[in-house]
């Protein structure tokens, strides 16, 4: 396993007047925290004697995948939405995924990379349904006990299709029993809170977010079930609200991607007497993306 990532005070432009510290998932490589799940997974395939991999993704997932399958000696195929953002294709032709575009948002590519895996006899990678990337997100709510030192009063999760909270979640529930587990969602993709308050996998109609690692329209069942133990609230935040927080990590020289921005938009919902901690998920926002939220952020 890699060093641990940073742990470290939020700018008091961020932190506005409050205690907050930033879990710099970031800083990593690729960028993003999914190297974390991708490579715990990966090894189990390659021990089962799968020799490539299949899984869909809006970019950061496939990134790590690709990733990992170079570190373990598989292949990697990723199945994309039309649309996904051109810095996270440019990495996953760079990682060497074979990337395949397809359908209107995620769940749509998920459904092709599901048949394509079958149809080949690969393992299909469904990002948040596989235990073994709990393992892997466990130790960042290991990590944040460890390096602040004492018991955070919240850590702020953003949630895609949830895992990552379902991770630390549960190591924050063994370490730091105390610690109020909150995840957030963008209000355009609000399937994860739906799904979380009714107990149980909802429909929704509803994935339209700039934080493209926030849109889920269908809810993982699993995830679901572990969600259910591993958090304590579910946050919405707005599209206006996640532009602004994109734009004040900007300011202090954060790049963040609008599901970074999502926790950052939950700070002010947040009524704990004690230190915060964001999960600074990545930073792999397009440009031209970045350049609207800080320019027509309203």
């Amino acid at each position: 396993m890699a060093a641990a990532t940073p742990l470290e005070p939020a700018p008091a432009e961020l932190a506005d007047g409050r205690v907050v510290y930033l879990k710099r998932e970031d800083v990593h490589e690729l960028g993003s925290f999914k190297w974390r799940g991708a490579l715990p997974a990966l090894e189990r395939y390659r021990n089962d004697g799968a020799k490539g991999v299949v899984t869909a993704s809006t970019g950061n997932h496939g990134a790590a995948a690709a990733w990992a399958a170079t570190r373990v000696g598989m292949t990697a195929t990723v199945y994309v939405p039309e649309g996904a953002s051109r810095t996270k294709l440019a990495q996953l032709t760079r990682l060497g995924a074979d990337v395949i575009q397809v359908g209107s948002d995620v769940d749509d590519a998920k459904d092709s990379a599901s048949a394509y895996a079958k149809d080949a006899d690969l393992p299909f990678f469904e990002d948040g349904a596989e235990p073994a990337q709990l393992d892997g997100y466990a130790v960042i709510g290991e990590e944040i006990v460890d390096q602040l030192g004492v018991d955070p009063a919240a850590v702020i999760v953003p949630v895609g299709n949830g895992a990552l909270l379902a991770g630390i979640g549960r190591a924050l529930g063994q370490r730091s029993p105390g610690t109020a587990r909150i995840g957030v969602v963008a209000a355009g993709a609000p399937v994860m809170a739906l799904s979380w308050q009714a107990g149980r996998p909802v429909d929704c109609d509803r994935c339209s977010t700039l934080a493209d690692g926030l849109a889920v329209r269908v809810a993982i069942p699993v995830a679901v079930e572990w969600l259910r133990e591993a958090a304590d609230a579910m946050l919405q935040v707005s599209e206006r609200e996640i532009a602004r927080a994109v734009a004040a990590y900007d300011a202090v020289g954060i790049r963040a991607e609008g599901a970074t921005a999502a926790a950052l938009a939950a700070l002010p919902l947040v009524d704990v007497e004690g230190p915060v901690v964001l999960i600074v998920t990545g930073r792999n926002i397009d440009a031209e993306l970045l350049e609207r939220c800080r320019t027509r952020r309203d």
